[in-house]
């Protein structure tokens, strides 16, 4: 159960940047609007803090596994079920909390970018079929200290 809940955390951790920005939709843009692309879900999965927020999201996993174990002996079924929706709750918890600052950290950069670029708008990468400038290079770079 737990390796389950761990997995799914780790990998909605590497993609939910990109499904984030990349809900379909079409995207009407007025005459002369300049529109960006950018990979979020790699920006995401290639932020500099991400590593360490994968780390420590393992490490309240062990945790919180550890807790179950212990307190888990002595309780029946439906007590045991409580406490591990518990448990799963703060493991949930602690991944929004990680990941939500590296999205924003993400997101602010984005932004810079396409504002120095003079883009007024700027879609998930996967969202675009056709066109757009492609600014994820640029916003991993301003990601990585390096302009």
């Amino acid at each position: 159960m737990w390796k389950k809940i761990l997995s799914s955390a780790l990998v909605a951790c590497m993609l939910l940047g990109g499904t984030a920005m990349a809900l379909p939709a079409k995207v009407s843009a007025a005459a002369g609007a300049a529109v960006g692309v950018v990979n979020f879900g790699l920006l995401v999965s290639q932020h500099p803090e991400t590593q360490k927020a994968n780390d420590a999201l393992q490490a309240e996993f062990a945790a919180a596994k550890q807790e179950f174990d212990s307190k888990a002996a002595g309780l029946n079924d439906q007590e045991k079920q409580a406490l591990d929706r518990q448990l799963a709750q703060r493991v949930e918890q602690k991944r929004q909390e990680l990941l939500g600052a590296i999205i924003n950290k993400v997101y602010d950069a984005v932004k810079a970018v396409a504002e120095a670029k003079g883009l007024t708008i700027v879609v998930d990468k996967s969202a675009a079929i056709y066109g757009g400038t492609d600014i994820t290079d640029e916003v991993g770079k301003k990601l990585a200290g390096k302009k």
